[in-house]
């Protein structure tokens, strides 16, 4: 019985990674079955903004005290994707402490490069300016994403002139965790072409463009069998962070694809690879309250 277990178990995993690569309802369905059972409160439907897609999501702890945050943004090409989706995320992050908020933003063909980032930016503004209201510090606050989630979430980090302009204070963005990210975006379909166009070029798009000493330090992970967007924009990232003298950490996984990275915050794919624990332990490093925070 227990072999009998475990082989299902195995097959509802794969099942789940490759789905959710293709961004497949079946797996979210699998992925967030659990999540209404968790020891966590969730607040849905928040506006951060006029358009209907400038939406988030809230996950906190039940704990009262001021807990580290999280912006975590989804994947889907930038031209798909639902907030709800990725509830088994900001599950498993708030039952281990972690206010987390995952917010919806424009797609394509609504919207073009640079709006989404416009709209990441707005988001990280509301959850700084509201995130006491969740038990959240707004001055330790660590972006997050998948795909092209992790595209939004280091662009946002590395290139400040996004959150300074929608408001938000300097240095409260600790950390950085990017999950099978472009960080070196080549168009190459005619659809990436539309979303990536003039008069913005690579060294607008491109987060490895942005990798300065003072880059928040960073936790870049990506499976080496990803057939959707390469390991080695993870390897240019951390080569420029590294070049700068910034801090990074990676994590390559042998034959692990795409969607193994955010798949393993799932319960039912957690065994794929050792994201979540690598996760959990490079934000209680960089969210350790400062000092001066102690005395404010």
């Amino acid at each position: 019985m227990r072999t009998l277990w475990g082989a299902a178990a195995r097959i509802t995993a794969a099942a789940l990674t490759a789905a959710l690569a293709g961004c497949g309802g079946f797996s979210f369905f699998v992925a967030n079955a659990p999540t209404p059972f968790g020891a966590f409160k969730r607040t849905s439907n928040i506006a951060y903004g006029p358009d209907a897609r400038q939406r988030l999501d809230v996950y906190r702890p039940k704990s009262e005290e001021l807990r580290p945050v999280v912006v975590f943004f989804y994947g889907g090409s930038w031209s798909a994707g639902r907030k709800s989706e990725y509830a088994f995320v900001g599950a498993a992050l708030a039952e281990r402490g972690y206010v987390t908020a995952i917010p919806d933003y424009r797609l394509y063909p609504q919207v073009r490069f640079p709006a989404f980032i416009e709209d990441g930016a707005s988001a990280v503004a509301w959850v700084q300016q509201h995130a006491s209201e969740f038990g959240g510090d707004p001055d330790r606050i660590v972006l997050m994403g998948h795909s092209a989630g992790a595209h939004i979430a280091a662009m946002l980090a590395l290139d400040d002139a996004y959150l300074k302009k929608s408001g938000v204070r300097p240095h409260s963005v600790v950390g950085l965790v990017g999950m099978s990210g472009p960080y070196a975006l080549d168009p190459d379909t005619d659809t990436l072409r539309s979303i990536f166009s003039s008069p913005y070029t690579p060294e607008d798009w491109q987060p490895v463009h942005f990798a300065r000493s003072s880059s928040p330090p960073a936790l870049l992970l990506h499976g080496l069998a990803d057939g959707v967007v390469d390991y080695r924009h993870t390897e240019k990232l951390r080569d420029a962070l590294i070049s700068q003298g910034a801090q990074v950490e990676t994590h390559l996984y042998p034959k692990r694809g795409h969607a193994d990275t955010i798949g393993s915050f799932a319960l039912a794919a957690r065994y794929r690879t050792p994201a979540l624990k690598q996760t959990l332990d490079f934000l209680g490093r960089v969210s350790v309250p400062s000092l001066q925070s102690r005395r404010d």
